[in-house]
């Protein structure tokens, strides 16, 4: 399908005018639109043209590349840029660019193969929620992977779901969700599929995401609206989008809780939720939630007394199970450090320092030795450190067995040791934590039950008609249920009432007789 968003099937190569994101390190990725044009663009006789610290990149060395793929940068001509040509005359004409050449009937300039340079390079990934959470551009703080996968788990979406999203922001949540609820484009509007319901209050930031949104393709899985839900709610055109799951990131998501219940909440369920009114009192209630299932909510609030106040307001409003979660995600780095004096200086995950107390005598004394040799008419026998022994200067290390080791054994050890499984393994924590404390409250609110559904159910499970039930039978009725089950297996033994041993049983008399 070429519609389909390259956030749900991005293919096996890149395409021209879709979106990509540029690895340039592991902390900095650029998204960016491929473009296949052969005009100059921005003075750049190759067209689009990719600039990073690293080198620049032509978007014709972008396309058809398969995802993952390394690379090279370009050399880019630079010095034409804002220039016109010049029209042909008797002069001279202008050495002309290393990549260009010119189209003298058109007057356009037509990239040649671009040459590559020896700055750098780069890698080209396709898009996903959890890489575009980390480079899109900033409008509120964002959302990240460790919050936004532990709340899509907890609120059950999964495909064919509809989502109510409250602070759409960056755009962050909206296309993690997108992909969550994802079952296929619906045909026409009765074709109910899974869909994300956002509203953003900001004009700039509802205009951008919507741009976005339409550019990566999602806008038939994802509505925006421009609204204030705290006084107009969640319907959208007047129709309820009968929601499963609802996600809240609201200053002060409390205000927006009354319209997201079952019946018009009443004056005494609004005293905490400071509204005093919802909308038109004369109009007819809509809920914007399912009426047949249950839902589950998110709130994500930075401050402990907003807490108090969304669950206060749940409390009122008959949602149950509220729990608060926080999560403090951070990265432990698993790696193996080589400690040792022998060990050459650079090395990655290397230390010089000493092994153990044997080797760091064995240096002492080697610097000792050395310095003995250079300075030999100030040699002091009170500060020698060998007390009257010879002392090499090419002291090598001394092993755990308290013998030198000649350099042959030295390297067939070296060669024999799997350079990824040489010295002590060891983690350290992430030193710093790319993401925010944030409070998360869960809640649940039961599924609405009509009179038809009590009936069906009552009928399937009679209520007061119950057998055999403990608690339907007194104490003495019971035990008389007992003794006869009893009495019972007793006469399916034998008939001749004889035991084992072939003996007869006299019959023995019953305490109710």
């Amino acid at each position: 399908m070429s519609n389909l968003s390259p956030f749900l099937n991005p293919g096996p190569r890149t395409k021209p005018n879709t979106l990509a994101l540029a690895h340039l390190s592991r902390d900095n990725i650029e998204p960016i639109y491929l473009n296949d044009t052969s005009d100059a663009i921005d003075g750049y006789a190759e067209g689009a043209v990719l600039n990073t610290r690293f080198g620049s990149f032509p978007h014709s060395t972008l396309l058809n590349k398969p995802w993952g793929s390394q690379i090279r940068a370009s050399v880019v001509d630079t010095g034409s840029r804002g220039r016109k040509l010049k029209p042909n005359n008797d002069a001279e004409p202008e050495k002309e660019p290393e990549n260009d050449v010119e189209d003298a009937g058109s007057g356009v300039v037509i990239a040649k193969d671009v040459k590559t340079a020896s700055s750098g390079f780069i890698h080209i990934l396709p898009p996903t929620p959890e890489l575009w959470t980390t480079s899109l551009p900033h409008r509120t703080q964002v959302v990240y992977t460790p919050d936004y996968s532990y709340i899509l788990h907890r609120i059950r979406a999964r495909p064919g779901m509809k989502i109510i999203e409250a602070g759409a922001g960056s755009g962050s949540f909206t296309h993690a969700a997108a992909r969550a609820i994802y079952n296929g484009y619906p045909k026409d509007a009765q074709d109910a599929r899974g869909k994300v319901f956002s509203f953003e209050y900001n004009q700039d930031r509802y205009e951008k995401m919507r741009q976005e949104i339409s550019d990566h393709r999602l806008d038939k899985l994802v509505q925006i609206t421009h609204r204030d839900v705290y006084n107009n709610g969640f319907l959208v055109d007047g129709e309820s989008p009968e929601a499963e799951c609802v996600f809240l990131d609201l200053p002060a998501p409390w205000k927006a809780l009354p319209h997201l219940s079952r019946q018009k909440p009443t004056p005494s369920q609004l005293l905490g939720s400071e509204l005093d009114c919802l909308g038109n009192t004369d109009s007819e209630w809509k809920s914007p939630l399912h009426a047949g299932r249950t839902v589950y909510i998110c709130t994500f609030s930075p401050c402990i007394e907003q807490v108090t106040k969304t669950i206060d307001v749940m409390r009122r409003l008959g949602w149950m199970d509220i729990e608060m979660v926080e999560v403090a995600h951070k990265k432990i780095l698993v790696m193996r450090e080589r400690i040792g004096l022998n060990i050459p200086a650079g090395e990655r995950g290397s230390s010089q320092t000493a092994a153990n107390v044997t080797e760091a005598i064995t240096k002492l004394k080697e610097i000792e030795g050395r310095f003995k040799n250079q300075h030999p008419q100030n040699r002091d026998a009170d500060v020698d450190m060998d007390d009257g022994e010879d002392i090499m200067v090419d002291t090598k290390p001394i092993n755990g067995k308290n013998k030198r080791d000649s350099q042959t054994d030295e390297a067939e050890d070296a060669s024999s040791i799997k350079p990824w499984m040489a010295g002590r393994l060891i983690h350290r924590t992430e030193p710093e934590l790319k993401t925010h404390t944030s409070y998360l409250v869960f809640a649940v609110l039961p599924q609405e039950w009509s009179e038809a559904q009590e009936a069906a159910a009552f009928a399937n499970w009679p209520c007061g008609n119950e057998s055999k039930v403990i608690g339907s039978l007194d104490k003495e009725a019971r035990k008389k249920e007992k003794r006869e089950m009893l009495q019972g297996k007793k006469r399916k033994k034998d008939p001749n009432n004889k035991s084992e041993g072939g003996r007869a049983s006299s019959p023995k008399k019953s305490k109710a007789s």
